[in-house]
């Protein structure tokens, strides 16, 4: 009887068993995986974006301010990022990334099935299997990944899925641009043309193999790989790196074996600077940009009726500054105010009020009281529930802190009152350039460091003029009373009587150097700055006219309706006398400043482009009179200085940058406050003007003497020394004119006054005397 053997049947149908489970397995899993991507694809796991989401993703986007030269002076932003095309890529840039973060770029569809096998395989241990489609697709829509491993794996479904989608949307070259610019590379720069400024201080395009290989190191990890770090381990890191970039664009044939090893020598050699609102050029220019923007979001809303977000829809501000003229301004004011504030520091030496001069203990005393309580230290305190006496006793108290030098920051102890006088020290100053013809602003300098003074005295602080307001006096007085510039008047005392103009007490002006100079032409007048002739004008044409005048020159500031005010007792802001003064270069026609050209969104579709506003004022005739006049200032008067050496004595080493030499026709005045308190220059050539003030803070704080603290000492140095940097650069985009101002056809008015002039530097400019003087008290 034959032994039937079942081990080999049972083997067999184990082994079926076993490979339909198997496929059983196999089929639910890959059901599953299908329905997951289904169900991902669909929304359920969360939302998926849309096509339009697609063609346009929503990733905020830096507003930028570029200068009339094609600079950019600044940004507005949540996240410093400023969008490039694949155009402004360089090739190594791309060369580096593709060798190194997705190989196979150009092969696949959005994902790299060979590489996620081999990591699947490896379990991670070879690397990712991320390509550059994932990353975009991550950076775009989710950012850093869940720490938990259930969510991980919904979002790299996700991923999975909007990478094809984005690879059926646009091109790899758009890919390409659009990843390098969702990358945060830290240091408030997120996008490679932020990251390639800050480290690099260049624009994308213009980055060498082995900087864009330190960019694309930083992709693995930008914190640990980033190259502005001070750690010397950290460095070593960095180094490496790079160098790993070097050995995947060899492996992939985008370097050669020698160059790879001589790049690899060289070090990595930064220019590191960060990007903040605080930083960098025309500081106070963008904190008024973002005023007008401010206001102007909510008057311009889009489409859909919401409004502009300044720091993150990528807005474009194109502005009328010039970015050479700019940095030469912002130089000029460097330069003469930490030459002029060492001589201020020494006249204060010995005085126990430092720095007010000649005041009460108690206006002192309200003066550092109002300080505190505008202090960041008072509201902090005062947040944080401390009382009154807490605040002021902590106030003289020493603390540790950082204080601005004109030599750079400085650390130091000092209590906080101590640096209230400290910072109520310093010189400020204000200046702006204007092409008068279109009232295009070239140049706006607030102040002298926006980190630490945030005052704008352009555009927010109207100052005394002094004798800066003189030239409105004489064109009323042309326009009414028929004078020239040749004609002669009488220097000599002068009294407005008590009850005329309505003043109370009768009016005895006086020539700042006490001396009466006697026939005098009107263009010598205002040349040295005489008081008593200008009194005699607005006697004659009246307070109200000048004042008519100065609104029509498009002066805002409240004008008293007094006669005092033909010395310069009205306080006005530099930006109204700039283009109060640029009228009469531009032909007697008024333009108000402009500082924008024109306003993109982020695709480059115009939504605003200004109006200029102009209107005229006086003839082409009277206008070129009173060029005419101030030109004399600058022959014979206070602002001949501009043109001739002087006598080198110790006064000199102040003017920085002197002897100007600029030789070419100036039409200017300086001007001079009550107490030295306010120093001014307004100068123009044909197509430029420029207005200058210097003081400090506190009016109480000033020079005690003239010889420093006049417009011709304070404000006339930084003119002198901008516009000789000026012409001196070749490269300047806007060419500031060295010609005449263009005389008017069939000239109606005498200007050519032929005696030949007398050169006098010493500046006899007007200081507005004492309140009772000018009262005759």
């Amino acid at each position: 009887m034959a032994v039937v053997n079942n081990n080999g049947q049972d083997e067999k149908r184990e082994f079926r068993r076993y490979v339909k489970n198997f496929w059983k397995i196999f089929g639910f899993g890959f059901l599953a995986i299908i329905l997951f991507f289904l169900l991902a694809s669909w929304g359920v796991f969360g939302k998926m974006p849309t096509f339009d989401e697609l063609e346009n993703p929503n990733y905020n986007v830096a507003t930028e301010i570029i200068s009339a030269d094609g600079q950019t002076l600044g940004k507005f932003y949540t996240q410093n990022r400023t969008p490039v095309k694949y155009s402004d890529l360089p090739k190594n840039l791309v060369d580096a990334l593709v060798a190194t973060e997705d190989e196979r770029f150009y092969d696949h569809s959005g994902i790299d099935m060979r590489g996620t096998l081999r990591a699947a395989l490896s379990l991670g241990a070879s690397g990712g299997a991320s390509t550059l489609s994932q990353q975009l697709a991550k950076n775009l829509f989710h950012g850093e990944g869940s720490k938990n491993l259930i969510m991980r794996i919904i979002q790299k479904g996700k991923e999975w899925i909007i990478a094809i989608r984005l690879e059926r949307q646009y091109t790899k070259e758009e890919l390409i641009a659009m990843y390098l610019n969702t990358v945060d590379f830290t240091h408030n720069a997120v996008g490679i043309r932020s990251a390639s400024k800050t480290y690099f201080g260049k624009e994308p395009k213009d980055l060498k193999t082995e900087e864009s290989a330190v960019i694309v190191g930083m992709l693995k990890n930008p914190s640990l790989y980033n190259p502005a770090s001070t750690s010397e381990k950290r460095r070593k890191l960095v180094l490496d790196r790079r160098n790993t970039v070097f050995g995947q664009m060899v492996k992939n044939d985008k370097l050669t074996e020698a160059e790879s090893v001589k790049l690899e020598k060289e070090p990595i050699k930064l220019n590191y600077h960060p990007e903040s609102h605080k930083d960098g050029i025309a500081t106070y220019f963008r904190e008024y940009l973002r005023g007008f923007m401010d206001d102007w979001v909510k008057d311009h809303p889009k489409a859909d009726g919401s409004e502009y977000n300044l720091y993150r829809d990528g807005l474009k501000i194109y502005t009328t500054i010039d970015s050479k003229l700019q940095q030469y301004a912002e130089e000029a004011v460097h330069d003469h105010l930490a030459n002029l504030q060492e001589e201020f520091f020494i006249q204060q030496k010995g005085n126990k009020n430092t720095p007010f001069v000649r005041i009460s203990e108690a206006e002192t005393k309200g003066i550092i009281d109002r300080a505190m309580r505008n202090s960041e230290r008072w509201r902090k305190m005062d947040a944080d529930g401390k009382s009154e006496d807490e605040i002021i006793k902590s106030f003289s108290v020493k603390t540790d802190m950082t204080v601005f030098t004109w030599k750079g920051e400085r650390d130091t102890i000092m209590t906080p009152i101590d640096s209230i006088r400290y910072y109520k020290s310093f010189l400020q100053t204000g200046l702006m350039s204007m092409e008068p013809q279109t009232g295009f602003v070239k140049a706006w300098v607030g102040g002298i460091d926006y980190k630490y003074f945030q005052y704008d005295h352009v555009a927010q602080g109207a100052r005394q003029v002094g004798s800066t307001f003189k030239p409105f006096v004489y064109a009323t007085a042309i326009e009414q009373l028929h004078i020239s510039p040749c004609d002669s008047v009488i220097d000599g005392p002068f009294s407005i009587p008590k009850g005329k103009f309505n003043i109370d007490a009768d009016w005895n002006p006086q020539n700042s150097d006490g001396k009466f100079r006697g026939t005098v032409t009107y263009k010598q007048a205002l040349a040295h700055s005489i008081n008593t002739v200008s009194a005699k004008l607005i006697s004659q044409v009246g307070p109200k006219a000048v004042v008519d005048m100065s609104k029509k020159l498009g002066i805002t500031s409240k004008i008293p309706e007094q006669p005092s005010i033909a010395l310069g007792s009205a306080d006005i802001t530099v930006s109204e006398m700039v283009a109060a003064y640029a009228t009469f270069a531009n032909q007697g026609m008024y333009v108000k400043p402009v500082v924008i050209t024109k306003i993109e969104d982020k695709s480059g579709m115009i939504l605003y482009q200004p109006t200029i506003q102009t209107h005229e004022v006086v003839s082409k005739d009277i206008a070129y009179a009173v060029i005419k006049l101030l030109e004399g200032v600058t022959e014979t008067g206070s602002g001949a200085r501009l043109k001739w050496g002087g006598n080198g004595g110790p006064a000199y080493k102040r003017m920085t940058g002197y002897p100007y030499q600029i030789l070419n026709p100036v039409a200017g005045k300086t001007g001079t406050s009550q107490n030295q308190s306010d120093g001014w220059f307004v100068g123009m050539v044909p197509n430029l003007a420029t207005g200058v003030w210097v003081g400090n803070e506190d009016r109480s704080a000033h020079f005690k003497s003239l010889q420093y603290g006049q417009g011709a000492m304070m404000a006339l140095p930084i003119w002198g020394l901008y516009m000789k940097k000026v012409y001196a650069d070749d490269s300047v985009v806007f060419k500031v004119s060295e010609k005449p101002f263009e005389r008017p056809k069939n000239l109606s008015i005498p200007v050519d006054c032929w005696k030949k002039p007398t050169v006098d530097t010493t500046e006899v400019d007007s200081t507005v005397v004492d309140t009772d003087e000018l009262l005759g008290m």
